[in-house]
């Protein structure tokens, strides 16, 4: 069963990009609630352990996708408070792994700069193309995003193991995915973006993905 899930997944994430790619929104639209509802039935099946806080975070990405179908700032900002809930989720699970002895602080704290610099950047590069509310709006999600990377990376320098690897590629995914989102919903030179819809969904995709592997590689 934990097989046909992942084939499913995978079956659901390839027609979805593929329709990305083509541009095609309304196959888009049809097709994107399915790859991560496949996700959570197969880590459900497959977890040695189930973590609360994945399904959590899995479930909200869930419903995030699908509020973010329909067109609008109304719809967009609902979908964004619900992958908002995911990334304090993500946030929870990586916290549980985490022992601080471990850490080099020395190279924590200039990535975690980083991480919200990106975020500055990103919500600037917005100032003229979206209402002001939303430009705060925008800046908090991308700060509770740095912060699952910055979470995700004291597990990997934690625990040190493959698991907390792939897990912080996926989380790093993640936060390019959502980069490109803000880029190609509301920046005025969307070009930036390779395919547009087929880059963000490839990368969010992959992230997610890589954070259910790497989380059921750690709870081994």
């Amino acid at each position: 069963m934990n097989r046909l899930f992942l084939i499913l997944f995978a079956v659901a994430c390839l027609i979805h990009l593929f329709f990305s790619w083509k541009d095609m929104r309304k196959a888009r639209a049809c097709t994107k609630p399915f790859p991560l509802l496949f996700l959570m039935l197969y880590y459900i099946t497959g977890a040695g352990e189930i973590e609360t806080f994945l399904i959590l975070a899995l479930f909200f990405s869930w419903i995030g996708d699908i509020l973010l179908i329909p067109p609008g700032k109304g719809w967009f900002v609902s979908g964004g408070s619900s992958f908002l809930l995911a990334h304090l989720f993500f946030i929870l699970l990586y916290a549980g792994h985490i022992q601080s002895g471990n850490i080099p602080w020395f190279v924590m704290i200039p990535v975690t700069i980083l991480y919200f610099f990106l975020a500055f950047l990103l919500a600037r590069a917005m100032r003229n193309e979206v209402p002001k509310r939303m430009i705060a709006a925008m800046f908090l999600y991308m700060l509770m995003n740095s912060c699952m990377n910055v979470f995700a990376l004291l597990q990997l320098f934690s625990m040190r193991s493959m698991g907390s690897i792939v897990a912080c590629i996926g989380a790093n995914l993640f936060f390019a995915s959502d980069c490109a989102l803000f880029l190609v919903r509301f920046y005025r030179k969307r070009a930036l973006v390779f395919k547009r819809h087929f880059t963000v969904m490839l990368t969010y995709l992959l992230g997610e993905y890589f954070i259910t592997v790497g989380m059921m590689l750690v709870s081994r």
